[in-house]
């Protein structure tokens, strides 16, 4: 994958298959300790969400994103290699636990630079990040869902997986009024915009 500094990104992934990633709360919390291991020193990380079969992030390139860390047989960014790491050390914890072979996730991590469509699109993919548990029928209300960064931006809870100062600046959100924007419907033009970049 290729990163640009000073850009955003949405990266995602999706069980192979689209089979189950994480079956019990322990998972969850051992991804996010991954993320934090491997991918956290390689970007600033803006939102996140793990769902049942699949995962978002939001992620700020920066000075570390596009360091070179391997370079045979192809050169290799930072970014690009935490975000191997994350998920091959999931997948092996995974199937050490629960007996199984094979891939875990679709071989290809999808990446999309989405400050590079219009002013909105950033702000939108923000929303569907969090909103994927709520859309999802998974809770009743979006702040109910532990497993993203809502609860951290909402003050609920004081997380460090993101970089919440830097989220409000890219983003311009309002501290005020952002779980009513969260709640807002995303339009079908937007969503059809998203889906069509996660294909």
């Amino acid at each position: 994958m290729q990163f640009t500094e000073n850009h955003l990104y949405h990266i995602y992934n999706r069980g192979n298959n689209q089979q189950q990633l994480f079956f019990e709360r322990e998972h969850y919390i051992h991804f996010t300790r991954n993320i934090r291991k491997f991918i956290s020193p390689a970007a600033d990380i803006i939102a996140w969400c793990l769902m049942p079969n699949h995962f978002h992030l939001l992620i700020h390139a920066n000075e570390h994103t596009t360091r070179i860390v391997k370079h045979h047989p192809i050169q290799i960014n930072a970014l690009t290699e935490g975000i191997r790491l994350t998920l091959s050390s999931y997948t092996k914890a995974l199937q050490k636990q629960r007996g199984f072979t094979g891939n875990l996730f679709q071989q290809k991590t999808k990446s999309k630079c989405i400050d590079d469509v219009d002013n909105n699109y950033a702000i939108t993919a923000f929303h569907y990040i969090h909103q994927n548990p709520y859309s999802s029928r998974l809770v009743k209300k979006i702040e109910e869902w532990e497993f993203s960064s809502l609860n951290d931006y909402l003050g609920a809870r004081n997380g460090t997986l993101i970089n919440k100062q830097l989220g409000y600046q890219l983003l311009d959100l309002d501290r005020e009024r952002l779980l009513d924007e969260t709640y807002k419907a995303i339009s079908d033009h937007q969503l059809e915009m998203i889906l069509k970049r996660e294909r």
